[in-house]
């Protein structure tokens, strides 16, 4: 069995203030827009919420319009949260309740080529099952895979599943299956919380799958807390508390069962205080560790390959890890170093948009 998870950062739509082709243009109103989420959440807006809400709206460009910024909309779909006059906008609600609305993102469509490229790396890494990781829905999973795979000369996977998870810009965790790999049970933990609050930015999808030699795997697919915005504390320990709820439930899955792999964007390195509870409490074992995993002289699996950069991963099980044949980094669709020229790519690829995405598909050969 091959196993892969890859990063395709959507495949049709994304947030504008994620598709440009540098992280920096997006990242202030990504920010706003998650730091104003939270303060509309509270059931009582005080003096300094109000202002709060202001600026965050004025960073955003909706102090003008509900819809005129380049990034956001402000839904305000009954009562209102504010008022605009000459002299300048105003909050009226004095919380939660007042109000039905939110704040969002606004979205685009993925270039074309990227799309195709997208398509062609799943081609070629042609694993048995897939972790796909920012995906915008199961009906965007089934399109890409019955039209776009299909166009390009691959074979369609027999499954594709996604539960839509915490994530409001809809990049969310899923799967892709070969026929023989049958999806026998789907676990969701997005509702999982501690004291802190919800733990999961997306979630912490589990899947079983009967492989053809009748094998019970236990997949877990995830995606944790990026550190493209809050603060690094904030986003470290939110990381953290992925990780230690990770390994309790990937502890809890061992007492009864050894095909356990853990996998996805971790948004870390290996050597990163928020992932120790995964990779140094647990007898899990990176298939990077593996004698036969070819990285290409590069360990990282995010834009020029860097260790720094290393932040996707397949995690398994002792009995996995043992059944482990080799694996690697596939790297083709990735828009690397100087001019994107560091690594081999498809011929469309010219720019950084056209690029399949700026991670590399990680996988592993498993005799399981």
């Amino acid at each position: 069995m091959k196993l892969a998870s890859y990063n395709l950062e959507n495949l049709f739509l994304r947030a504008h203030a994620l598709n440009g082709e540098s992280w920096s243009e997006g990242k202030k109103a990504l920010e706003a827009q998650a730091e104003l989420s939270a303060i509309l959440g509270k059931p009582v807006y005080t003096a300094a919420d109000k202002k709060k809400i202001i600026k965050l709206l004025g960073e955003l460009k909706l102090e003008k319009s509900d819809d005129g910024g380049p990034f956001a909309i402000l839904r305000q779909n009954r009562g209102h949260l504010v008022k605009r006059a000459k002299a300048g906008i105003e909050v009226v609600a004095g919380g939660r309740n007042d109000w039905i609305g939110w704040v969002e993102l606004k979205r685009e469509e993925v270039n074309e080529e990227a799309t195709r490229n997208t398509a062609r790396v799943i081609i070629d890494v042609d694993a048995d099952v897939l972790g796909v990781i920012e995906a915008e829905s199961r009906p965007a999973l089934v399109r890409f895979n019955d039209n776009i795979v299909k166009g390009e000369g691959g074979k369609p996977y027999a499954h594709a599943m996604l539960i839509d998870g915490n994530d409001d810009r809809g990049i969310d965790v899923g799967l892709y299956a070969r026929a023989g790999y049958e999806i026998v049970a789907i676990h969701s933990h997005v509702d999982d919380a501690d004291n802190t609050g919800r733990i999961f930015s997306r979630d912490c999808a589990h899947y079983e799958i009967r492989t053809p030699k009748g094998n019970l795997l236990h997949l877990l697919i995830n995606h944790f807390k990026s550190k493209g915005f809050g603060s690094q504390t904030t986003s470290n320990a939110k990381r953290e508390r992925q990780a230690a709820r990770v390994k309790e439930i990937y502890d809890a899955l061992r007492k009864s069962d050894e095909h356990v792999a853990v996998i996805g964007d971790f948004n870390d390195t290996p050597d990163s205080a928020p992932l120790a509870p995964l990779l140094l409490q647990t007898d899990l074992k990176d298939i990077s560790e593996h004698a036969r995993f070819d990285d290409g002289g590069r360990p990282g699996t995010f834009a020029a390959g860097a260790a720094s950069n290393k932040i996707d991963y397949i995690l398994l099980s002792p009995a996995l890890f043992a059944a482990a044949k080799g694996g690697g980094i596939f790297r083709k669709g990735v828009w690397g170093g100087k001019n994107g020229t560091l690594f081999p790519h498809y011929p469309e690829i010219t720019k950084a948009s056209e690029a399949a995405s700026d991670h590399a598909a990680i996988f592993a050969e498993i005799d399981v």
